[in-house]
């Protein structure tokens, strides 16, 4: 049966003062898939190995299921805890068969030898490896021992799944039918399961919930569609995915919600068009005021490139040139200077665009992002974009417009 969890208030840090978490809370319902996001060193690791046991936390409290395993005064063991984990390097017994190496989590049941060895081969034919069962893990390729982890940890049949970072040892491809399987089997199993990675596109592709730690904090916690279409900070905006950044200033409200934002040349601080943008969540940040600067972030399915004559009677709101085209199966991206130094990348179109050609762009508000320009200490982002209101006499339009 699945296990609800509950974090309050979670904090880690360790000798030297090194925090590793700070207040961290969020809380899992029974069966959910939750991943946590973020880049090396945010916690994710850490809030990973408190839930599991491993470490101990230096204040607030774990809830698993309708036991605390850890608080002030409470410290249960990972043994204690029914839980299984799946780790990044496998963490096979290396002198043990794939079939012992399954059974092994079922001998704290106190089956018979006979009885764990038959439910190993079972787990084993369902992750595919049932003829591999006799092999030892050097007899087996990374996915293979990834799947004999996964069914080690699904055969034990405990209410929570620990994942920690188990498909970044593999290649792309192996990667990606490694997710589908993950997925599909620890779904079926109803576990509630707790997945840690820095990938985004593998955490929107896993979870039903995403929480997005920075430097210890969880800055984030929604599905993934909300994540992606209303980030909370820059960080999280930034981690999921840009194209560029944009130095703005607020021109108008509209009754809609949106923001009407006018562009700023990158140094020149004149304006240089205008077009609509998502404002922040003012709940976080507090609403933006008409006349404040601020930073725009475009993610790639904000922006696209026009075909003569497509961008509609309010004409381009970019023009650059591309200097870079990548083939993805299902179209182009492209990568466009804006001007010296400035750029917008992942743009997507039908057809390829010649490098070193000057195109048109329209955003698409939804894909625009306004956060206040003190959140980033001013509007120096990692790539400000200078804007054009139209194209310039003699720019000749890309073909494929979205």
């Amino acid at each position: 049966m699945a296990d609800p969890i509950a974090i309050e208030n979670l904090s880690k840090t360790y000798p030297g003062g090194n925090e590793a978490l700070r207040d961290v809370s969020i809380n899992v319902d029974p069966g959910t898939f939750l991943v946590l996001l973020g880049p090396s060193g945010s916690g994710k690791t850490t809030l990973l190995r408190c839930l599991a046991g491993i470490e101990r936390v230096s204040s607030g409290r774990i809830v698993i299921g309708p036991r605390t395993v850890a608080d002030g005064k409470i410290h249960l063991p990972p043994d204690r805890r029914d839980l299984s984990m799946v780790f990044q390097d496998y963490a096979l017994w290396p002198h043990l068969s794939a079939r012992d190496n399954v059974a092994f989590a079922l001998r704290r049941r106190r089956l018979s030898r006979a009885e764990c060895r038959s439910g190993a081969q079972q787990m084993l034919d369902r992750v595919g490896l049932g003829v591999l069962a006799d092999r030892y893990p050097n007899e087996l390729s990374g996915g293979e021992q990834q799947r004999v982890a996964l069914a080690r940890a699904l055969v034990a049949d405990t209410g929570l799944i620990l994942c920690d970072e188990p498909l970044s040892n593999l290649d792309a491809d192996l990667r990606e039918r490694m997710r589908v399987e993950i997925s599909a089997l620890v779904r079926e199993s109803t576990a509630t399961t707790v997945y840690i990675t820095h990938d985004q596109a593998e955490a929107f592709a896993l979870a039903d919930q995403v929480g997005v730690l920075e430097r210890g904090r969880l800055v984030q916690a929604g599905t993934p569609e909300e994540i992606y279409t209303r980030p909370a900070t820059p960080f999280v905006a930034r981690f999921t995915g840009l194209a560029g950044e944009l130095a703005v200033r607020v021109r108008e409200r509209q009754p809609d919600g949106t923001l009407l934002v006018e562009s700023l040349l990158a140094g020149a601080g004149r304006a240089a068009g205008s077009f609509q943008a998502r404002p922040p969540l003012d709940h976080l940040v507090g609403p933006l005021l008409v006349g404040e600067d601020a930073l725009m972030m475009i993610r790639p399915t904000g922006v696209r490139l026009c075909a003569n004559g497509s961008a509609g009677p309010d004409g381009y709101h970019l023009s650059g040139r591309v200097t870079d085209v990548a083939f993805r199966g299902r179209g182009y991206e492209h990568a466009i200077d804006i001007s010296a130094g400035t750029r917008l990348t992942g743009v997507f179109a039908d057809v390829r665009a010649a490098r070193g050609e000057t195109v048109g762009l329209r955003l698409d508000p939804a894909g625009c992002h306004v956060f206040p320009a003190e959140a980033e200490g001013g509007l120096s982002g990692f790539i400000r974009t200078a804007a054009t209101a139209s194209l310039p006499a003699g720019t000749r339009s890309c073909p494929g417009c979205a």
